[in-house]
């Protein structure tokens, strides 16, 4: 599933929200200048949200990172299995 749709569900939020929300923290905003000053293209989301919404989008992107490295790695060393890899595909943590 798509990070930004997990975030929405997470969150309770609308998909549109969360877009725009993390394009603006990816193009360098700061969360309190995204709270303050863009409320309007983020729906007036608080910058306690955004700061929880920045968290969690960092944790799972940082899986996912770790997932293509774990699976490239059993790749290389000839190991890998369906089983492992719906395995790895499924892990939360």
């Amino acid at each position: 599933m798509e990070i930004n749709k997990m975030l929405a569900q997470e969150f309770s939020l609308r998909q549109e929200q969360v877009d725009n929300t993390v394009a603006l923290l990816d193009e360098g905003m700061t969360i309190p200048f995204v709270a303050r000053y863009r409320k309007e293209v983020t729906g007036s989301l608080d910058d306690q949200v955004i700061r929880e919404l920045f968290d969690r989008l960092t944790y799972l992107r940082n899986l996912e990172k770790r997932k293509e490295e774990v699976t490239n790695a059993i790749t290389e060393q000839e190991k890998m299995t369906d089983e492992i890899a719906a395995a790895i595909e499924k892990a939360v943590t």
